[in-house]
């Protein structure tokens, strides 16, 4: 099977590694859409088959196309595969049907039954739940990311590490607000905080981190972009309405947000930075949602078996056998002006 992987934004990269891994591991020809806007950030281009161009895409006459966005060429032969960029079905946005993709694999129940029903309405694509290929690496790490936690721990001499992953919308970051508690904590408790944040995060908000870090001990700006590492290696995470925060949930740990809107909150949530020292040290001893965040991992995401990849595949190729592979998407005119602006129009065949 002749597969796309396709990337317009950063944080596409570690959603799709592990399904990459997969696809070659079972001998499937796997080629990288990559533009060259974020090709300085692709870290995996020594090791991979990528393209920034479409027209390549298009000559490459695909079978499936794995797409954790919002859009894609409607002219591109192929499945087109949503496999999504997040678990926070309360953003705006994640139900929308933008009428682009023949297949959506689900993360878990509360996505799959909402998708059912819109499929039902619209009638142009089906829905399987697979798990999310993301979080394979979530499963399948632990040995080598707990040996990196037992020595920060032992390196900067605490006991605990906290996780900082706020999310980069302004309507929604804790970022601003808790920029001097996250300092204040990581001075006085005895923890050492790890910072992650959104690859679309504001520079001037990072760029004020850096220069506070630059002084302080004990705390540590991550730059790698996959964020999966750090939720492993740490205890407890701090967040806001960030789709990380269900991440880290599923790996039964405890979770404190600050004025988040998520719509299923099976973790403490605090109305502002102010108490968030106070909780932080409350949570850490007490893990006081530990009985009813086994909601949350049983509706968003029950795999743990580290094999979502393996069955997004095995749901795609179900698709081709019984439907045989689509040469493009039907779109209304208005679909298709958005997706020829937005990459250009097809390219002439040879």
């Amino acid at each position: 099977m002749k597969t796309i992987l396709f990337c317009v934004n950063p944080y596409a990269f570690g959603i799709l590694k592990p399904l990459h891994d997969e696809l070659t591991n079972q001998n499937h020809q796997v080629l990288w859409y990559v533009p060259n806007k974020i090709r300085d950030k692709f870290n995996y281009a020594h090791e991979v088959n990528f393209t920034n161009s479409i027209e390549d895409l298009y000559r490459f006459k695909s079978d499936a196309i794995f797409v954790p966005g919002n859009e894609l060429p409607h002219y591109l032969r192929g499945v087109k595969v949503q496999v999504f960029h997040g678990l926070a079905g309360e953003k705006k946005g994640h139900f929308r049907i933008r009428n682009y993709f023949d297949l959506y694999l689900t993360q878990g129940p509360y996505f799959t039954e909402r998708f059912i029903q819109l499929a039902k309405k619209h009638g142009d694509f089906e829905v399987v739940e697979t798990g999310w290929c993301k979080l394979d690496t979530l499963y399948s790490n632990h040995e080598e990311f707990g040996r990196a936690r037992t020595e920060l721990l032992e390196k900067s001499n605490k006991k605990t590490l906290v996780l900082f992953a706020p999310t980069f919308s302004p309507s929604l970051t804790c970022a601003i607000d808790a920029k001097n508690k996250i300092f204040e904590i990581a001075e006085k408790e005895d923890v050492y905080i790890l910072i992650k944040f959104h690859d679309l995060m504001n520079p001037e908000v990072i760029a004020e981190y850096k220069h506070l870090a630059s002084t302080a001990k004990n705390v540590e700006i991550v730059e790698d972009r996959n964020i999966l590492k750090y939720m492993i290696m740490c205890d407890i995470m701090i967040s806001d309405t960030s789709s990380v925060v269900y991440e880290f949930t599923l790996l039964d740990k405890p979770v404190i947000t600050i004025n988040s809107n998520s719509a299923n909150i099976n973790w403490k949530d605090i109305p502002n930075a102010e108490l968030l020292r106070e909780t932080l040290m409350d949570e850490i001893i007490q893990d006081n949602f530990k009985n009813i965040r086994r909601y949350t991992i049983e509706q968003y995401h029950p795999y743990s078996d580290g094999k979502s990849s393996a069955r997004m595949i095995a749901a795609v190729e179900e698709y081709i056998n019984k439907h045989r592979v689509p040469e493009k998407r039907k779109l209304n005119i208005y679909r298709r002006y958005l997706m020829n602006k937005m990459f250009g129009n097809r390219p002439k065949d040879l």
